[in-house]
């Protein structure tokens, strides 16, 4: 509110939030959306409640590290989700189980694509190599899975559906970007041993990785 002193008017300070009411902001984001959000929507959604935006980052840890919030990296960006009543706590234990085996399952792979590179490509099959096609298979397994909960969820709760439904979304897209990281490998072995391509071919036919393999789809 605007006053007079000493013949000027002056603007009274507005107040800023208190840690508590922003961390309320940022929970009531969450619970009021019964979303998955990625850092910048949920700076975004805070920044437009009134929480500064600098502040943001720093409030959501502290939800974070009191598990009132639950983040994952999952790729290369980060999500976060936190669900308002009890009846969701075992969906929310599910999903950042999902998404830790995710995690898990991609430092496998890398670690796993390392030691192939190392490998010579005509050298007999390896334990490394068939644990290449283990890992594709095994994260397809995971997409499976999970679709299998969304039809078991689809009747009950539309809401925890919604959310359910968007953790499949990402498991999905990881694997993808596995098989494209098998291609990769398959392009770079072939260039670095000319010739030896049907080989090359075989190899990953034999673990499970066609040439042809299809990109996992959610229904």
């Amino acid at each position: 509110m605007a006053g007079r002193h000493g013949g000027r008017y002056t603007m009274a300070k507005r107040k800023g939030m208190s840690l508590e009411e922003k961390r309320q902001t940022l929970l009531d984001v969450f619970h009021s959306s019964k979303d998955i959000f990625s850092l910048k929507e949920v700076e975004k959604q805070g920044s437009a409640r009134g929480v500064v935006l600098q502040s943001v980052k720093e409030v959501l840890q502290s939800l974070v590290d009191d598990d009132l919030v639950h983040g994952e990296k999952i790729g290369t960006s980060n999500f976060f989700w936190s669900f308002p009543s009890e009846a969701a706590v075992k969906l929310d234990a599910q999903l950042a189980a999902a998404a830790t085996r995710l995690k898990a399952k991609q430092a496998e792979r890398e670690a796993l694509e390392k030691q192939v590179v190392a490998s010579r490509a005509g050298k007999e099959d390896s334990e490394e190599r068939q644990q290449l096609g283990a890992q594709l298979a095994a994260l397809q397994a995971e997409v499976a899975a999970q679709v299998e909960e969304l039809a078991e969820y689809a009747g009950n709760d539309p809401d925890r559906y919604d959310n359910l439904k968007e953790a499949s979304k990402l498991a999905c897209d990881s694997a993808n970007r596995w098989i494209d990281n098998a291609e990769a490998l398959r392009d770079w072995l072939k260039k670095k041993f000319e010739g030896r391509g049907s080989e090359i071919d075989n190899l990953f036919r034999e673990n499970g990785i066609k040439e042809d393999a299809e990109y996992l789809k959610l229904p």
